[in-house]
């Protein structure tokens, strides 16, 4: 107890220019009022005494209610709470800890913000190596092949190659699309806004991949769109999606076809590439935007592809503030859309 009363009569020394104002002006006041000067020094130590017992008394309820505060930022930097609601000061500090309560809650989502952020540049990175590995290895494995004598077999060497070239492609259209999601996500790629046709758009878009569809056999068809059709957005960037969600409608469709269709309301366009192919889980379907994820990994690679497309398209479509809506059901087809403003 008398550790407790030395610790709160050193904290009070903080009051005591205060203690000695607020003093003053009492006796002042008293002596005014009284009229008589002969008590002076009666009064004085009395008001002292009285002021300084005040002074200790609140200077200790102020120390434990610091310390109380100290401990509780303690347990915060030491990870002793789970949650906010376990922070708990006493009464007269309630509003203190609401603010501690509200600032423990933006520490922890910052920290475990941080930490997702951490993981996902983690798997990107292992992605991003397992992706670039796969054709390096294989255009190496071509040409070492060719140095050590293929080269002169005629039987293999145009064979090897073309393979050697396929691979260095794969690689060129990782590295582009790497850079292409690089550059969105730091707000570094320019968007040109502007009103265009959708009609003749949309149709030499379609023309553009018909190939694709015709050595698959199958049918690749635009619905027709209103005649002087406009909307707002990016061509270059929205050619991009179409290709991109028109690519791996025929890829993964096997049988039926790939279908475009338009329509419109008083104030937006939603665009649609329908497809019947293999569908998607839909437990998967949340998960389809995420880089480099694939449904099915080893079709996926069959077909090729890099495993960014569909995280471009999210961010492009968001960077035309819309989004990606997806409807698709196992062995019966998908169907990607998304609005524009007219």
């Amino acid at each position: 107890m008398w550790n407790e009363l030395k610790k709160d009569i050193r904290f009070s020394k903080h009051y005591f220019k205060e203690l000695f104002a607020f003093s003053s002006i009492l006796v002042a006041a008293i002596l005014i009022l009284q009229g008589n000067f002969n008590n002076l020094v009666l009064i004085i130590s009395i008001v002292l005494a009285l002021n300084l017992l005040a002074v200790v008394y609140l200077s200790s309820k102020r120390r434990k209610e610091l310390c109380e505060i100290e401990g509780i930022i303690n347990n915060i930097r030491n990870n002793f709470y789970q949650n906010a609601d376990e922070i708990i000061l006493s009464e007269n500090l309630s509003s203190l800890e609401q603010a501690i309560k509200e600032m423990f809650i933006k520490s922890k989502n910052d920290i475990e913000y941080m930490r997702k952020l951490q993981r996902v540049r983690s798997e990107f990175i292992a992605n991003v190596s397992h992706e670039l590995r796969t054709p390096i290895f294989a255009i190496q494995g071509y040409i070492e092949t060719l140095l050590n004598g293929a080269i002169n077999d005629s039987n293999v060497n145009k064979s090897f190659l073309e393979k050697a070239a396929h691979h260095t492609n794969n690689l060129s259209n990782l590295l582009n699309d790497l850079i292409n999601i690089s550059m969105i996500e730091s707000g570094e790629m320019q968007m040109s806004f502007r009103y265009f046709d959708l009609g003749p758009y949309i149709l030499s878009v379609v023309e553009e991949m018909k190939y694709l569809a015709d050595e698959k056999n199958i049918n690749l068809v635009c619905n027709p769109i209103r005649n002087g059709l406009q909307v707002f957005g990016d061509k270059e960037r929205l050619k991009q999606v179409l290709i991109n969600l028109i690519q791996n409608a025929i890829k993964y469709t096997e049988k039926g076809g790939v279908e475009i269709l338009v329509e419109e309301d008083k104030k937006f366009v939603t665009i649609k590439v329908r497809d019947t192919g293999i569908g998607i889980p839909e437990d998967q379907l949340t998960r389809i935007f995420e880089r480099f994820y694939r449904v099915d990994k080893a079709r996926s690679r069959a077909v090729g592809g890099t495993g960014l497309g569909l995280s471009i398209v999210k961010h492009i479509i968001e960077a035309h503030n819309s989004k990606v809506e997806v409807k698709s059901t196992v062995g019966i087809g998908s169907e990607f859309s998304f609005k524009l403003k007219k």
